[in-house]
């Protein structure tokens, strides 16, 4: 009863010319019926044709802002002013005049029960009051809009970070009414959608956006769905300066020691760990900021682990240049010394083995060829001796094709290698990610 009296007296206040209002009476209700209708013979649990056809519900939206976008919880946050259009006959009234009606009187009214597809939280705006506007047109249209902030799921395809593009939506759909109760359309079209185009992100830019009309099937019926469709492209000014350069110069740095010679290990040593650990520092800050993707092999996690592999790579190439050369120069070492024991040493052994395998010849050509006096255990021991002494021949080939003979060749060789590899590691980077 209370609610009763309370309509009557707000709705005496939005009246164009001032009438006298009685509790339970408006007058001159013959030229505005929708108002009395409100309280009499209006029942806001029943939609606008009930039992008769869908009722068309016209859309439009503007984004007011897009606060925030997160990869790591793959959702962005926006706030929307949503326009809601229908017409419910019961609202008739004569003229050609619309009125703006107080917020609260939407409780007394039928309203669709719209509601954001992939919400994870929403919130209407009630400073300092509820931002809610009714406006009821003498053809019985009504206009409902809502100021809101939510939170959307985006599911993101990250493995093109930073270089990527990302396509998100904001779905409307009818709670409970099927498409046998209520059709969902936009006004306009594309044009039913505003401010998206002036939005200024600080990470994306968005390209194109366009509206769709869907339906969703579902256990309990097919139910009427509107989406706006935006894509999101990635500034990746800010990842060139603030990782890509850097990594890169990190690379070049530790090239410096292929000028560096081979005697100057505490110099070389020093360029090759510090740079090893300034990228890998450097790693460990570009995927903090994305701790919840780790998950996702990312474009710059590509590029930073081909700059920690050409840095290790240029650390490997010192070590072994160093032992190398360290091998090369223990291999001089005796020949420096007293030659001529060396000679006298191995001439006695050459000369031992000679006058052993020709004692063996002779000792073998006297033997008499028969059953009886030929040992197969000899035979086979020599033959597995010959066979033993032909593998460690081929083995010590191979380990002295690999073995470097001049080790200072092989800085002379990296600053060439080095730089080459990693421009043709670039070009191929840079074309995959970009233009596939």
């Amino acid at each position: 009863m209370f609610c009763r009296h309370f309509c009557f007296f707000s709705l005496c206040l939005f009246l164009p010319t001032q009438r006298r209002c009685s509790l339970g009476h408006v007058s001159n209700t013959a030229s505005l019926p929708g108002f009395e209708n409100l309280t009499t013979g209006y029942n806001k649990y029943l939609r606008p044709y009930f039992g008769g056809e869908p009722v068309q519900i016209a859309m439009s939206l503007d984004i007011a802002s897009i606060s925030s976008i997160s990869e790591s919880d793959m959702d962005y946050t926006a706030t929307i002013y949503l326009r809601q259009r229908w017409t419910d006959p019961r609202l008739v009234f004569h003229g050609n005049k619309s009125f703006t009606l107080d917020a609260r009187l939407v409780e007394l009214l039928w309203v669709p029960d719209t509601y954001i597809v992939e919400s994870k939280k929403s919130f209407l705006h009630d400073v300092t009051m509820g931002n809610r506007l009714i406006r009821l047109f003498s053809n019985g249209t009504i206009l409902y809009a809502l100021r809101i902030t939510t939170t959307v799921a985006c599911n993101m395809d990250l493995s093109k970070y930073p270089m990527d593009t990302q396509t998100c939506r904001l779905q409307l759909e009818s709670w409970g009414y099927d498409e046998n109760d209520i059709i969902f359309t936009w006004l306009r079209g594309n044009d039913s959608v505003h401010g998206i185009e002036k939005l200024r992100l600080s990470q994306y830019t968005v390209e194109r956006y366009y509206t769709l009309v869907s339906k969703t099937q579902q256990e309990t019926g097919s139910y009427p769905r509107l989406i706006l469709q935006f894509e999101l492209r990635r500034n990746v000014l800010y990842f060139i300066l603030e990782t890509y350069v850097p990594s890169t110069l990190l690379v070049m740095l530790s090239w410096v020691s292929f000028w560096i010679t081979l005697d100057s290990v505490p110099a070389r040593t020093c360029i090759g760990v510090t740079t090893v650990l300034s990228m890998t520092t450097l790693m460990i800050g570009s995927r903090s900021s994305l701790s919840k993707t780790n998950c996702f092999i990312k474009a710059i996690d590509v590029y930073l682990g081909i700059c920690f592999s050409f840095i290790f790579g240029a650390l490997v190439e010192y070590a072994v240049a160093h032992y190398s050369s360290s091998q090369k120069c223990a291999a001089k070492t005796p020949q420096e010394g007293p030659s001529n024991e060396l000679t006298k040493d191995m001439e006695e052994v050459n000369i031992a083995n000679i006058l052993t395998s020709y004692r063996r010849k002779i000792s073998f050509t006297s033997i008499e060829i028969s059953s009886d006096n030929v040992n197969c255990n000899d035979l086979t021991m020599k033959t597995h001796e010959k066979i033993k002494r032909v593998l460690r021949n081929k083995m010590h080939r191979i380990i002295g094709y690999f073995t470097i003979q001049n080790p200072s060749n092989v800085d002379h060789y990296s600053k060439l290698l080095f730089p080459l590899f990693f421009m043709l590691a670039n070009v191929f980077y840079w074309a995959y990610y970009l233009y596939f």
